[in-house]
């Protein structure tokens, strides 16, 4: 991520930074590294959390935390191939990762997104999340950082939201969106992209005005506004 800043902005330039689940993980990670201190300005750290994803997800609801906590390990370490993508791959992929009115468009673009991952990097990067720990990362994040979550989030549900809330040394708010699974930029485009716009405002462009390369004229994947230069 470092290394993409320095390659997208001139010397001198910061950007707001938009991190979704692993994005956000990345942005904590990074938290310590003085490259990021100098070219963030501030984060929106978006439907992510920094540690017990195992113990406090909720794909599987069991009661019991010690079950909860194995089931989730095993389904994040699976290599399991997904198959094609087929109405019960859709329906399932639906329940884990979305809320309940996500659209038929809205579910194929993550089922593209989830089967266009190869089995064994899946599998890899689920053994990280298993153990991630990056409380301290989120403590060290020493910028201007709101949070947003869905209210329907079954892999970083919004008891994750809160705890960074609770340890962000510069928490400037958080949104949480009624309904809304962990696909919150597919699922709600527009406000994850207005909550992205309102930090560029206050932390970039505080007098109100912004250059004109950040007009929405790009599309992102799940059919929303991106804001060109100004975040990243």
């Amino acid at each position: 991520m470092v290394a993409v800043l320095e390659a997208a902005l001139e010397p001198g330039e910061r950007a707001v930074l938009g991190g979704h689940s692993m994005g956000g993980m990345t942005i904590m990670a990074a938290s310590g590294r003085p490259e990021l201190r100098a070219r963030a300005a501030a984060a929106l750290l978006c439907s992510t959390g920094s540690a017990d994803l195992a113990a406090e997800s909720r794909v599987f609801p069991l009661r019991s935390p010690r079950g909860r906590h194995r089931a989730h390990r095993l389904l994040l370490r699976s290599r399991a191939p997904l198959g094609p993508q087929s109405p019960l791959t859709r329906r399932v992929l639906k329940y884990a990762t979305m809320g309940p009115g996500a659209s038929a468009a809205e579910v194929a673009a993550c089922a593209r997104i989830v089967h266009g991952c190869p089995t064994g990097v899946r599998a890899r990067w689920g053994a990280v999340l298993a153990g991630v720990e990056l409380t301290g990362g989120a403590g060290g994040l020493e910028l201007p950082t709101e949070v947003l979550v869905g209210t329907a989030d079954r892999l970083t549900p919004p008891v994750q939201a809160r705890r960074l809330a609770s340890v962000l040394p510069d928490f400037r708010g958080l949104t949480e969106l009624p309904g809304l699974g962990h696909m919150t930029p597919v699922e709600d485009p527009a406000a994850v992209a207005g909550r992205l716009r309102a930090l560029v405002r206050a932390h970039l462009h505080p007098t109100g005005t912004e250059p004109t390369g950040t007009e929405p004229t790009d599309t992102a994947p799940g059919g929303g506004p991106q804001t060109k230069e100004s975040t990243a």
